[in-house]
């Protein structure tokens, strides 16, 4: 016969105060988001980071999947391309066990502090024009696909 459990709530806090913050305070507190860049052309494809990431946020795709590609690189396009990746941005903690797992060090963390939209501005273009979809230090994007 299975016993009865009794879970008491936790004590609810009321004692919170409403502040004005610091403006200044804030942007030098909130650092900018990591990226995730998987360097294709290097990768081993033995999935290592897929099966040790906790949140499932990784996942090795045929190239097939993509049908059209507009203003960036059609994977279809080379013969040597054998899968993509996707990393799901909003599932993905930056715990960097896919780092610290991969055999060929092809995963990298990295800051970005900018986008292209920003960086197309100083060239007097649009993003799509400026952005070749190439994958570099300092592009956690692949095929122009960012989740």
């Amino acid at each position: 016969m299975a016993k009865e459990a009794w879970l008491e709530l936790p004590p609810m806090r009321d004692d919170y105060q409403l502040a004005i913050v610091d403006t200044a305070y804030m942007a030098a507190a909130v650092k900018p988001k990591q990226f995730i860049h998987i360097d294709e052309t290097e990768c081993i494809l033995c999935a290592g980071c897929v099966d040790i990431c906790p949140w499932k946020c990784i996942h090795i795709l045929s190239p097939d999947v993509i049908t059209e590609a507009f203003g960036v690189d059609d994977p279809n396009d080379k013969p040597e391309n054998q899968a993509i990746f996707v990393i799901d941005d909003t599932e993905c903690t930056r715990c960097k066990l896919c780092v610290d797992r991969c055999p060929t060090n092809v995963i990298t963390i990295g800051k970005f502090g900018g986008s292209t939209a920003e960086l197309s501005e100083e060239f007097d273009a649009a993003p799509w024009e400026y952005d070749t979809g190439s994958r570099d230090a300092k592009s956690g994007q692949t095929y122009g696909v960012r989740w």
